[in-house]
């Protein structure tokens, strides 16, 4: 029996499900770039050119296996550039016995997928994607009967499940999360390791013009790209970071710093959601890393709970909630989103360096996605969509799957309380603690009202007077909302009047 194999653009694994019975005498895959999937919101430049390059040097490697891979490139005339387009026309190239795929990791592709079975003459297998941890399903079925749906509860049990950096049935060291060890500003004059980037090849260099010519108008510069697009690079880049970064990482993940993108972060997010590393692979490194003494647990612990806690989870509460979570607006939310999100033409220092990191990079850290470009959404009030739709194009690791519960539940709580036990809201003085931006900054992080005041200080405020009725009575903010009841309404007036004209100049 002949099958025609799909394999998608962040699938590039060959234990992929889809490939995992494959008969190359009988057998084709097909691998398609297609504008539809580029272009649905802007992507960034590097973000095309990273998806499509390691596209290509994975049809590469299966070739090298004898294996058959119909490749439709972005630039082929008869491209129909979607992908149900491209099954169509591959149907009647090779006229298979059956399809077979591994399923989608977006909301949206999985309902095409289910639409392709009603649509396409020709039997359809949607295999699971074993690249996981746990299912969606097995989620669900934690999930059952809880009130609330705790990242920490649910990593705990992740933990004992998988064994990892577990004696028996006690975890190393005692306890389960080293979080409160893990959030120390950057001394000054600290030694960053020189990160690992990976010149473009042949064909990196012939998708980056490809997508400079097609792709003009989108976000983000193509100079300096260094992904890795191979598993054989990205087995390089986890090598380099758990040897040279690792160590220093979990004292340091929340850190920021000015002309520093990537401190001592993994950057391997990009090629983990391709599909070029596997979480298991990941967690095992760094918890050899513990086990041999090359770098300590609670660095090692932050980094592990990072992808077999927050990555799961998060991907738990995307298939569980979809499609209604992607509606929510807890906090009602409807300013359009600013155009420093995508020029960095602010005067805010912080907001500046982290869309230039995101514009030279397509990256940024998750603090400076969480406690800047977020923070900011969240106290101005951005409609979540536009927030979204942004974080989802400007970044090299996002997709839906991933990037939605981060971007509406943790970083602007449009969920209600789902994802996050609060809002992540801080004022500039948690911007002044964790960075050196404030010292290159025109404002005065700590005057609170004035022409001259960091506008997070007064927006903070601003916003949890707006918010009240909705977060008054959210028990980790008790001391905020304490404060605010000592306040005058003049006083209330005053921050409310300042962030009003503050954000009415940036809209």
């Amino acid at each position: 029996m002949s099958s025609l194999r799909l394999v998608l653009g962040d699938q590039l694994s060959r234990s992929l499900s889809a490939l995992q019975a494959i008969d190359p005498a009988d057998d084709v895959v097909l691998m398609a770039e297609v504008s539809a999937e580029a272009t649905y919101v802007p992507h960034h430049k590097q973000k095309i050119a990273l998806v499509f390059s390691a596209m290509r040097h994975f049809a590469e490697l299966l070739r090298a296996e004898g294996i058959r891979v119909d490749y439709v490139r972005l630039d082929d005339p008869d491209n129909s550039h979607s992908l149900e387009g491209e099954m169509a026309r591959a149907i009647r190239r090779h006229h298979p016995d059956r399809l077979v795929m591994t399923e989608a990791g977006e909301w949206r592709l999985a309902c095409a997928m289910r639409q392709w079975q009603q649509q396409i003459d020709c039997p359809l297998e949607i295999l699971p994607d074993d690249r996981f941890f746990i299912r969606p399903t097995q989620f669900a079925a934690w999930a059952k009967g809880r009130k609330l749906l705790r990242l920490e509860h649910f990593y705990q049990e992740m933990r004992k499940r998988t064994g990892i950096l577990m004696d028996g049935p006690t975890p190393y060291g005692g306890r389960y999360n080293f979080d409160v060890e893990n959030r120390k500003a950057l001394p000054r004059g600290t030694v960053l390791p020189q990160r690992r980037r990976f010149p473009p090849d042949r064909i990196t260099r012939e998708v980056i013009a490809l997508v400079d010519r097609r792709f003009t108008d989108h976000f983000g510069r193509l100079e300096g790209f260094g992904w890795p697009v191979t598993r054989a690079q990205a087995r390089a880049a986890l090598r380099h970071f758990v040897e040279d970064a690792l160590p220093q990482f979990g004292a340091y993940q929340d850190a920021m710093a000015t002309d520093a993108p990537f401190l001592f972060h993994s950057l391997l997010s990009p090629a983990l959601n391709l599909g070029l590393l596997t979480a298991r692979e990941l967690c095992r490194a760094a918890e050899e890393a513990y086990l041999e003494g090359q770098a300590p647990l609670p660095a090692v612990e932050g980094f592990i709970r990072q992808i077999l806690g927050w990555r799961e989870y998060v991907r738990g509460v995307y298939w569980l909630k979809m499609p209604d979570y992607a509606q929510s607006n807890a906090l009602g939310a409807s300013r359009p989103l600013p155009a420093f999100y995508w020029d960095g033409k602010t005067r805010m220092r912080c907001l500046a360096e982290a869309v230039q990191h995101t514009r030279d990079h397509a990256y940024s850290h998750h603090i400076q996605r969480l406690m800047l470009t977020g923070n900011f959404a969240l106290l101005a009030g951005i409609e979540p969509r536009a927030v979204e739709d942004w974080y989802l194009a400007v970044y090299a690791d996002a997709y839906e799957w991933v990037e939605l519960p981060n971007t509406h539940g943790m970083a602007l709580y449009a969920d209600g309380g789902i994802l996050a036990s609060k809002p992540y809201a801080a004022s500039g003085a948690y911007i002044k603690r964790m960075s050196d931006f404030c010292g290159h900054c025109t404002y005065d992080v700590t005057a609170k009202l004035g022409a001259d005041a960091c506008p997070f200080n007064y927006l903070y405020w601003a916003f949890l007077i707006r918010k009240a009725d909705v977060l008054q009575d959210n028990p980790r903010l008790a001391m905020a909302y304490r404060t605010l009841a000592g306040w005058s309404a003049a006083q209330k007036d005053a921050y409310l009047i300042a962030a009003k004209r503050f954000l009415d100049g940036v809209a």
